[in-house]
This record gives C-alpha cells, sequence and structure tokens, in this order.
C-alpha cells in the first residue's frame, strides 16, 4: 500500500552540488550503488518486541511473524523462528527455550536477534529471487533508544546481511505510515502503542520536537491481567492466556455493553485447574495502571510542546497506532483526560513498516527523517 507524502517546501530539498551522501554511517550513494539498487530488494522491517513486519520494496508487506525464537539449550542452535517458535512458548520441552529476543522494544540478546533477521532477510530472497547486491534495510527504532541500542541494530542488520542500514524513530515511521504531514510547518502528534513501549511524539517539519517513551504497553498490560489473576483470584495464567483475554474483553473507558469472560489457569492454593468468571469491569481495572501510565506520557509530552504547535494538535488531533491503540476505548479515554481530538489510524498494526516502506522509495525524505545517531560518524 503506498501512501503519498505531502509537498515539501523548497527548503528540504534544494540542489547539493556535493554528492548525496545519506548519513547513516558514512555511506555514500555512489552510481554504482545506486544501479545495484534498481535490482535489490530493499526492505523495510518494522522490529517490534511482539511482531515483526518485513515490507519489499515493490511487494507490499510480505512478512507478519511474532518476534519469537526457539532455541536449542544445549547446541545454542536455532530450531524455529517466527509463527513456528511462539506456538512453542509454555509447551517446550526442557532441552527447547522460546525466547524474544527483544524487551522493551530493544534488543536484549544481540545474537539470536541477529539470526532472526537473517531469516526474515533470506525470507525475502527465497520468496522472490535472489537480487544483485545486497539490500538496503530501513528499520524502525524506539525513539527513547540508547547510542548503544541504536547501534546493535544496525549492525544487526548489516551481520546479516544488508548492504546498508538506516533507522528511523517508530513514532516517526508511524506517523508517515498513517498518513500524518510529517513535512510540514503545521504540527502532527502520533501515539505508538507497540508491544514494549509506547511511543508519543510531536512532529513538524520533518523532525521530532518533543517526544516521550514509557514502558507501558501490550506486554505491560499482559502482565497486569496475570497479576491481577494471581492477586485476586489465586489463579496462576500464561501470558497467552493473558493475551487472549485482553484482546475479547479488555477496555480502557466504561462500555455500553458490558460482558464477561471465563478465565482458566492453575489454582495456586490446591494446583489444581481452576476456572473463574471475569467481568470486563474487572479487566478494565486491572489494565488502569498502565493506561494511565500511557494517559500520562500523553499529557506530559503535550504540557512540553510549543504553544504554536498546540494550537495545530488541538485542530488536527492525535493520532494512534500500533497494536495497543486497538483496546477498546483507549481513544475516549486519552481524548477525555487531555481535551483533544483521538483518533485511531487505518490499519495501525502496520503503520510503522507502511512508514518505513514510504521512506526507502524517497531518497530526501529517508535522509530527512533518519534517527539521530546516524548522523554521527564511528569512532576513527
Amino acid at each position: 500500500m503506498s501512501i503519498a507524502l505531502p509537498v515539501r517546501s523548497p527548503s528540504l530539498h534544494s540542489k547539493q552540488s556535493h554528492p548525496l551522501r545519506f548519513e547513516g554511517y558514512d555511506t555514500v550513494i555512489n552510481p554504482l550503488s545506486s544501479f545495484l539498487g534498481m535490482f535489490s530488494h530493499d526492505i523495510a522491517i518494522d522490529l517490534g518486541t511482539a511482531n515483526t513486519l518485513v515490507s519489499v520494496r515493490g511487494r507490499g508487506i510480505v512478512i507478519d511473524e511474532p518476534s519469537v525464537v526457539a532455541i536449542d539449550r544445549v547446541t545454542k542452535r536455532v530450531l524455529a523462528i517466527g509463527a513456528e517458535a511462539k506456538r512453542m512458548v509454555g509447551r517446550t520441552p526442557s532441552s527447547i527455550i522460546a525466547v524474544r529476543p527483544l524487551r522493551d522494544g530493544v534488543i536484549s540478546d544481540f545474537a539470536t536477534t541477529e539470526k532472526m533477521l537473517q531469516y526474515f532477510i533470506r525470507s525475502v530472497h527465497e520468496r522472490f529471487g535472489m537480487g544483485v547486491g545486497k539490500p538496503r534495510v530501513v528499520i524502525g527504532i524506539p525513539s527513547g533508544a540508547t547510542e548503544v541500542e541504536k547501534r546493535a541494530v544496525h549492525d544487526a542488520a548489516v551481520a546479516a546481511g544488508a548492504r546498508a542500514a538506516y533507522l528511523i524513530e517508530e513514532p516517526m515511521a508511524a506517523a508517515i505510515g498513517a498518513g500524518l504531514p510529517v513535512m510540514d510547518a503545521a504540527g502532527s502528534m502520533c501515539v505508538d502503542i507497540g508491544g514494549g513501549t509506547t511511543e508519543v511524539a510531536v512532529i513538524a517539519l520533518g523532525g521530532i520536537v518533543r517526544s516521550q517513551s514509557a514502558r507501558a504497553a501490550g506486554d505491560a498490560m499482559d502482565m497486569a491481567i496475570m497479576d491481577y489473576a494471581r492477586q485476586v483470584h489465586n489463579l496462576l495464567i500464561g501470558e497467552r492466556t493473558a493475551e487472549q483475554l485482553k484482546i475479547a474483553t479488555g477496555s480502557a473507558f466504561p462500555m455500553d455493553d458490558e460482558a464477561t469472560a471465563d478465565l482458566r489457569g492453575r489454582d495456586l492454593a490446591t494446583g489444581l485447574p481452576k476456572s473463574v468468571e471475569v467481568s470486563t469491569v474487572e479487566i478494565r481495572d486491572a489494565l488502569s495502571v498502565v493506561v494511565n501510565e500511557i494517559v500520562r506520557t500523553v499529557r506530559a509530552t503535550i504540557e512540553t510542546t510549543p504553544p504554536e504547535l498546540v494550537a495545530d494538535l488541538m485542530m488536527h488531533g492525535i493520532a494512534m497506532t500500533g497494536g495497543g491503540s486497538l483496546l477498546r476505548g483507549l481513544d475516549r479515554k486519552i481524548a477525555t483526560e487531555t481535551r483533544f481530538p483521538v483518533y485511531v489510524g487505518e490499519d495501525p498494526l502496520r503503520s510503522v513498516v507502511r512508514g518505513c516502506a514510504d521512506v526507502l522509495e524517497e531518497t530526501e525524505t529517508l535522509q530527512k527523517v533518519q534517527s539521530a545517531v546516524a548522523s554521527r560518524r564511528p569512532p576513527r
């Protein structure tokens, strides 16, 4: 799906007398590189805590799989990646472990992440045939990632076979994917709620003016439901059960049709299976701590935003993206607390990867919106 980017002002794409140089670790765009780029399968990746999405230039989104890797505990050999590995979570024998190499939006296991990226890049080549030369790769990263974490993502992509790797903050990519006019002087605000982090950013003239990142997102919601089941019902449940309950009955604002659901797990007192009936009101109470933290992050970002941009936001509203934005009533909750119009973008689960794919098509846009770490040369 191609998202048309807004027309830039002349100052953003003035002609340059020197060869075009991407700011990503001293990567020079020469005629040979540009020629090979016409035949390689350039890739955009949303390297998420819960799911990894891959878009190929000219092909659209071709991979949407969980960020899970199954490893042999003894030999350290990778046994499965993606959907097949996720099916093993909570069901593996002692010799196999199913791990998520990304936690809170950043790489926690570099070697496993590199193997996962190699698997996805190889899958693209196997599906569409080998391209000439290595691909360029654009990857979305959390806005609060440290220099070390950004370098780890970049190095993992290069080690996995990328010719050049470019990093873009996830809220910027999500805003582009949601169709916001990020290159305009008027301000836009995007709240990207993923699996590990909630990214809030105010964007104008192709840059992030204000941003906040909180580790209160989908995973934190699952943990809140697990804690609630253990503390209130003395019931032990797994992450997958908590996630299913969140999707089925989770909400952030009172609903017109409250319902109930069966919660099944292991009784901590007897060790035997147990089933209890929980209401949407109970689940909403369990999620309230995480929801309030998301609201606090949004309000903190607004409080530090220049007044001229606040006026723009009051007119255009706040766009929500990411899987967490699908929590029922969350847009109404944020709108009530901030007094701003709030809406959920189209296909919010894929906003980041669509934004990465869009900037991959436009050299000037990619040069403008790259992550700040890419503007610094590595130490010599």
